[in-house]
This record gives structure tokens, sequence and C-alpha cells, in this order.
């Protein structure tokens, strides 16, 4: 599908745009100000904006022109690999992200009500359960890669847990978002597939045997999801909940290790894991290119004719960081800017984010406080991908934990090993689900 009247799309794919993707943005900003052409795979086009206001004007649907809803876009598409890669991350699914109006405010609120059901202290244990039994696998190595061995298992093991599978089965999950994100050709399509099974075998125990869980709360919730938008609502759950946080850990722990006033606050400094973790969501947000959109009616916006079957991408990372007089009491996320989307879609999760995030990088940094890049920050390598934001690899070194020294040790708290935290997530207790919930009275 391609676009009718420029042909010099930016290319948001391969090794140039992995390298230095804020140069791809600046060079698109000077030819075409806030809205541009780009291609997000090989014969896959969009228009990207790149703009702050008009990123705004997006995402809280100034006019009332956009939709959600891909439908008229994806039949579109070519019959080839990379289209079918796209259709994962894309294509139209009966959930909160792809539809407007009453279904999505009903979807929203189903997983805006479950998640309340998480007491934050509980999230903080379970987080600190999975990052200890994770460092205590490297930290007796003086070196790790944080984002093989640290980052990236986080939260497919927490959002498997809180979803009520056995924590065994995290790998799994770990590997089909990993190819499902990205987005690229046969290797996405098999990650949409494993992801499809995996989804399918959670629900299918649930509707067996409810437990104090996520998935039992979506099924029991008043929105009364049908089978289809269960397994859809869950699918997003999951997948926005996996790369996100993931590239949000190992983005803040880059930035807090190469930056010496990240870097001392380990200890003493004047900045804080959250000072790190805002910027790395202003400047490198975990997905830098998303929020899908669509308009009701040609429209020209902020310079560009834009036709209702033709995709709209709001670049997260190129709208936080154009140099602008935009005051910062009016920018969303304390300073975060669009780190978090903003209006009706914006991400309803971005506390429990924040809080894994946060809890994971102080868990890592209080006992290995010497961390150190085994190489500059400018010789990291970054994941290709039109959406995301992710490193590749984060190479550190340390002083090593012996796990027989004295003291506190990363392997003080077991790991978790049932297919639920130890103690309830929710504020149920032995009286049940149905008493717990805020839709019960």
């Amino acid at each position: 599908m391609t676009l009718r009247y420029l042909p010099d799309a930016g290319r948001l794919y391969g090794a140039e745009y992995a390298r230095d993707p804020q140069a791809i943005y600046e060079t698109l900003r000077r030819r075409h100000g806030a809205v541009a052409p780009v291609e997000i795979a090989p014969g896959i086009e969009a228009h990207l904006v790149i703009g702050y206001q008009a990123a705004v004007d997006v995402l809280t649907n100034a006019g009332g022109v956009w939709s959600k809803n891909p439908s008229a876009w994806q039949v579109r598409l070519p019959d080839t690999p990379e289209a079918a890669g796209m259709i994962g991350m894309l294509g139209h699914r009966p959930n909160a992200l792809f539809s407007d109006g009453a279904d999505h405010a009903r979807y929203r609120k189903a997983i805006s009500d479950c998640f309340q059901l998480i007491q934050p202290h509980k999230l903080r244990q379970l987080v600190t359960e999975v990052t200890d039994s994770l460092i205590s696998r490297f930290a007796a190595e003086g070196e790790a890669d944080l984002v093989a061995d640290f980052a990236r298992l986080i939260p497919a093991r927490i959002f498997n847990l809180l979803f009520g599978r056995p924590d065994a089965d995290s790998a799994g999950l770990t590997e089909a978002l990993a190819d499902l994100m990205e987005a690229d050709g046969e290797r996405g399509a098999r990650g949409s597939e494993a992801f499809g099974r995996y989804i399918g075998e959670l629900i299918q125990g649930k509707y067996a045997e409810r437990g104090d869980d996520l998935t039992s709360w979506f099924i029991d919730h008043p929105a009364a999801l049908q089978p289809e938008e269960l397994v859809q609502t869950i699918v997003l759950v999951v997948a926005a909940s996996y790369e996100p946080t993931a590239n949000l850990i190992s983005n803040t722990i880059s930035r807090m290790v190469s930056d010496d006033r990240y870097y001392s606050s380990l200890t003493n400094g004047a900045l804080s894991t959250y000072d790190a973790l805002m910027e790395a969501l202003r400047a490198e947000p975990a997905m830098s290119n998303y929020g899908p959109y669509f308009v009701r009616q040609p429209v020209h916006f902020h310079g560009t004719w834009i036709q209702p079957a033709e995709l709209v991408l709001v670049s997260y990372a190129a709208a936080n960081t154009e140099p602008t007089d935009v005051p910062d009491e009016l920018r969303s996320d304390s300073g975060a800017y669009l780190g978090f989307g903003a209006g009706a879609h914006r991400c309803p999760a971005s506390d429990p984010a924040v809080l894994i995030a946060m809890t994971a990088i102080e868990r890592l940094t209080s006992h290995l406080c010497d961390l150190e890049l085994t190489v500059p920050r400018d010789e990291l390598v970054w994941r290709p991908g039109p959406f995301h934001r992710a490193l590749a690899h984060l190479p550190v070194r340390f002083t090593p934990i012996r796990p027989d020294q004295p003291g506190d040790s990363p392997w003080a708290v077991q790991p978790p090993s049932s297919s639920t935290p130890s103690e309830p997530i929710s504020p149920a207790r032995s009286a049940g689900y149905a008493t717990s919930a805020p839709w019960s009275s």
C-alpha cells in the first residue's frame, strides 16, 4: 500500500534506523514538518506524527475525526510475509486498543477495574521475588547481559503469574512475545501463533477453575466479555505489559550506569531511579512509534492530507524530543511527556508499569551497587523494528556476590514456585473473589 503523493518515505527498519532513530526523525521533520511519510516494513507505508502538538491532537481526538479501527486499512495490505508480520501488531482485534466509543469504554473499564484489584504492596513483593531470583543466577559471575538475563525476563514472569499460570510457563511466553514484537515476516507470524496458543490455554484453564488472578477477574467482570473479547483483552494486556516494561527497565538502567548524575545516585547522588525512568520515558520511550490511528473522512492535518484507509502512527519518541516552547506543566506524565500516551487511550496501567520497573531496578542496584557498562553507551546495539526502542544487549560488570558470603544476598527471598503469588494479590481472602470486587455491590 503506497501513499499517493510523497516518494521519499523514511524507513523505520534496518540497522541505520536502529542505530540512530533521532537522526531519521530530524530529517523527516525538516522535509515534511509535523507529519511525515514512512515505511514501517518493505512495502508497508504510514503517516508518522512527529510533532508534539500534532501528536496531542491525534491522541485526544481533536475534531472527533480519529478512529482506532484498522479494518479498512487491513484489507488493503499486500499478501506478503512483511504484511503478515504487521497484522500481529496492527490488525483489528475486539479490545480496547482497536475500538471506539461504547465498545472502547466497556473494554477499558474491565481492564481498569481488574488492575485496581492488584494491591501495590503485593505487586512489589512479587517483583522483588522474581527479580531476586534472577539476580541470584548471575550475581556470582561478576558480569551479565541485563537485557537477556534480567529486563526481558521480568515482565513475562510477573504477568504470567498475575494471569494465574505456573512460573515455568513464562519462558514460552517470553519467546513468543519477542518474535511477535519484531514484526518481521515469518518470525512475527510465528510469534503471533505461539502467543495465541498461550492465551487459549490460559483461558481454557481459568474457565474450568477460577483463581485469585487477572484472568479470572476478566472472566467474571460485569462487562460480560464474550470469549473472543476476553481473548483479545488478555492479548492486549500481556503484549502491552511485556515489551514496554522490559524496554523501560533496560533503557533506564543503561542511562543510570552511563551518566554520573544517575550512577552516583545508587549511593548518594542527587537524581533518583524515578528521575531516570522519567527521562527514559521522554527521550527513549519503550514504544517509540505506535498508537495506530485512522481518520473517519479525508482530513488535512498539520499540512498533510490523510485518507480513511491510511495508517497513522504516533512517534512518541519524536514528539517528546521536538524543540518546542510548550511548558512542562502542560505536558503529561510529570515530565515524561507522552511516555504513556494521552487522552481516552492513555495507558490504563501506567502506575503498575512504573512500580514494576522501579522495584526491579532498585533491587538490582541495591545488591550490585558498582554496575558499569563494559562498552560505551553509544556503542550499545539496539534491536531493529519500527515500534520499539529496545536494546539488543546491555553488558555490565560488577563486584561478584557469592552465595556463601555474609550479609543480605539477592537470593534471600525464594523465587515464586506456584501459579499465583504466595498471598492473594487482591484484597480477597478466604471469603472469595466476588466479595472483594468493586462491582460486587
